[in-house]
C-alpha cells in the first residue's frame, strides 16, 4: 500500500443522507473517517453531481463540518474544465454510494483505509477470574 492517495469522495448518499437537493444529516463517521484521512496525507477530491449553488452549499456544509476538499469536481485545484475532455476524476480511490454492493459502513473505510480499530468500537477486553485485579 502506497504512503498516500487521491480519493475521490461523492457527496449525497456518501457523506449525507441523500436528501438532494437538500443536505441531508452527516453519515455517522463520515466526517472523522475523512478528516484523518487528511492528517495522513490523502488528497480529498469532492466528486458529486451538484453544480451551482447546491454545490457551494456542500462545500459550505463540509467546511462547517471541519472538512476543506483538495479539489472540487476536478483533478487538481487549478484544473480548467473543458468539455472536450472527460469530466472523469484523476484519483486512485473512489468512494460512492453508488458502488457495487454499496458504499461500505464508515467504520469499514476507516478501518481498510487507516487501519487499526473502527471509529465507535470499544476494544473488547477479555474477562478472566483475576480480572477485578486490573
Amino acid at each position: 500500500m502506497r504512503d498516500t492517495y487521491n480519493i475521490a469522495v461523492d457527496f449525497d448518499g456518501t457523506i449525507v443522507e441523500d436528501a438532494y437537493p437538500r443536505i441531508g444529516k452527516p453519515i455517522i463517521f463520515a466526517f472523522e473517517t475523512l478528516k484523518k484521512l487528511q492528517e495522513k496525507g490523502h488528497r480529498l477530491i469532492l466528486w458529486t453531481y451538484r453544480k451551482g449553488s447546491s454545490l457551494e452549499e456542500a462545500v459550505e456544509f463540509c467546511k462547517q463540518n471541519g472538512l476543506v476538499f483538495y479539489a472540487v469536481n476536478r483533478s487538481f485545484p487549478e484544473e480548467e474544465f473543458d468539455s472536450s475532455y472527460s469530466r472523469k476524476i484523476h484519483a486512485d480511490i473512489f468512494i460512492d454510494d453508488r458502488n457495487i454492493g454499496g458504499l461500505k459502513s464508515w467504520g469499514e473505510i476507516y478501518q481498510q483505509l487507516i487501519g487499526g480499530q473502527p471509529l465507535g468500537e470499544k476494544t473488547k477486553s477479555k474477562k478472566g477470574w483475576f480480572s477485578f485485579l486490573k
